[in-house]
């Protein structure tokens, strides 16, 4: 194994989750908003796990997401 490799892919790909998952709370967020569905003070509980099959990984975050 090249540590060098490893560590840079898995920033790259640490990097990509953290880009993409923000987008997608953004916009979950807006779309609650302009329904009427949130009123924008809440707090809601999030959680994302991340699984790799192949190395017996399942590993859990929890978390919360404020929006004041």
């Amino acid at each position: 194994m090249h540590e060098e490799t490893f560590n840079l892919s898995i920033r790259k790909y640490l990097k990509i989750v953290g880009i993409n998952s923000q987008r997608e709370i953004e916009q979950a967020v807006r779309k609650a908003l302009e329904e009427g569905h949130i009123k924008g003070d809440e707090t809601f509980p999030a959680s994302v796990t991340l699984a790799v099959p192949e190395l017996n990984l399942s590993f859990r975050i929890d978390g919360e997401i404020r929006l004041q």
